[in-house]
């Protein structure tokens, strides 16, 4: 028994991940319609820990949607729609056994509201993971990832509407349908806790169109919780081998003191955080949910069907892990934010890096939940240099390697995790920012911040790395 704790499982998923809004391109190729991330603007002069597009008004969209003069990488991407069989042929060249990738949601429903879906859409991802499959890659796939069609934000209020839920569960059902022998594993909904942090990119609710934006924020996605269910419950009663998953953005904040007043800070702050995965994996509101929202004065409409859609639960828990933070009782009052921990490294983007902390949220998710983990992101963003054909990012390698080496430590503790997912296996548009110039990726692709370059493909020396990471199942991280 020992020694099978010791080790990573022989039918361990390594590979790595991407988003169709982030990487494809060829935003208004064969009926695609325009979605959120469309209008994600790159603005070199705002500072790089500031993230765009938190919140917008539906005069900004209209605005963005008229620009002439405005930089939008994420309509070009890395062109991985024209480029993805040389680019999963290179990461099958790393040893993959699965990819993560999202289906653009306007590429099905344009406007997300039409009653047929384009067929070349479907035809696209029919492509895109016959390709995966040929190459010896497990499909893990996103349904929602950022790509809500523009449409739904500008005729309706995002999910703050109620008709998202029968918009989006019926988007779910033509998927499933259409690629359940194909396709495995899903993910619903990434980063589901992230409606603060990526709140536009995430629901679609223009500030403009609602009275209190926090209450709206926390409406939107009780809504899509409710989608969420519905589409399980689809997918359990017409193809019971999928397995369902959820995602949140990971990342335990700690409490900045001992101090007990800090402690209970940090307590109640994650708790807001696992309340998504609560309701997703458990099947009902926790009460310190109703607490929260009493305390900070909004409330939570649930119609007739709610309470029963929400108990078809998740198969399986996933996240992403990038840093860490902490909470003082002065952040909690102050919005419930977590501030950056002065005690560690952290990247030019200030982003902390903390390799137990993936240890201890892997023990805090398993011991809460009992059910298989995923890691579907894990990366680190750096400014890389083209020299003569050649990236030396050892500094990536060390992130990746320290992570992958507490992975091993949380298989010893008992955790049932059953994969790795690199974020960004290859460079792609920055999710945060639009740029191109952090980069995540074990390939170099050859384009800059404003879709400039020959977008060649270079391997990094991390390339090799991770390829030798995976022949040995994570036994071998030196390099």
């Amino acid at each position: 028994m020992i020694d099978k704790m010791n080790r990573f499982p022989d039918d361990f998923l390594w590979g790595g991940a991407i988003a169709a809004n982030q990487a494809e391109g060829a935003f208004d190729t064969y009926g695609k319609g325009l979605c959120v991330a469309d209008i994600n603007e790159y603005r070199a002069d705002i500072p790089i820990e500031q993230k765009s597009n938190l919140e917008m008004t539906r005069p900004e969209v209209k605005s963005l949607l008229a620009a002439t003069d405005k930089i939008f990488p994420k309509r070009w991407g890395i062109d991985f729609y024209h480029s993805y069989k040389k680019d999963l042929a290179l990461m099958a060249e790393m040893n993959f056994n699965t990819f993560r990738t999202s289906i653009n949601w306007a590429r099905i429903f344009p406007n997300g509201i039409e009653d047929e879906p384009n067929e070349k859409g479907l035809q696209f991802y029919d492509d895109l993971f016959d390709e995966m499959i040929r190459l010896g890659m497990e499909p893990m796939i996103t349904i929602s990832h950022y790509e809500m069609p523009l449409h739904l934000t500008l005729a309706y209020q995002g999910w703050y509407s109620r008709e998202l839920i029968q918009f989006f569960v019926k988007f779910c059902q033509v998927v499933f349908d259409r690629y359940h022998q194909k396709v495995k594993k899903w993910i619903i909904v990434n980063q589901i806790n992230l409606i603060v942090h990526e709140s536009f990119n995430h629901l679609g609710i223009p500030d403009d169109t609602v009275d209190n934006i926090v209450e709206a924020k926390y409406q939107g996605v009780h809504n899509e919780m409710v989608a969420c269910g519905l589409a399980t419950q689809y997918a359990h009663e017409h193809y019971p081998d999928l397995e369902i998953g959820m995602m949140l953005c990971g990342g335990p904040s700690y409490a900045a003191s001992s101090k007990p007043n800090d402690v209970l800070a940090a307590v109640r702050h994650n708790q807001m955080e696992y309340f998504f995965s609560d309701v997703l994996l458990r099947g009902s509101y926790p009460k310190y949910a109703f607490r929260y929202f009493d305390d900070i004065g909004i409330k939570v409409k649930f119609e007739a069907g709610d309470e029963a859609a929400l108990k078809n639960t998740a198969d399986f828990m996933s996240f992403s892990y990038y840093y860490t933070r902490i909470v003082d009782e002065e952040s909690y009052l102050n919005g419930n934010e977590a501030i950056r921990n002065p005690n560690l490294a952290a990247n030019p983007w200030g982003w902390s890096i903390d390799p137990v902390g993936l240890r201890t949220l892997l023990n805090l998710f398993y011991d809460r939940y009992q059910c298989p983990i995923y890691i579907t992101e894990n990366g680190v963003g750096y400014y890389d240099k083209l020299e003569t054909g050649e990236i030396h990012d050892n500094y990536r390698i060390d992130y990746l390697k320290s992570h992958i080496e507490q992975m091993g430590e949380a298989i010893k503790d008992g955790v049932d995790l059953r994969g790795y997912y690199a974020w960004g296996p290859i460079d792609i548009v920055s999710c945060s920012s639009s740029e191109m110039s952090k980069r995540y990726g074990f390939i170099y692709v050859d384009q800059d911040d404003y879709g400039n370059g020959t977008k060649k493909r270079y391997k990094k020396d991390s390339f090799k790395w991770y390829q030798k990471v995976i022949q040995s199942n994570g036994k071998d991280l030196n390099y």
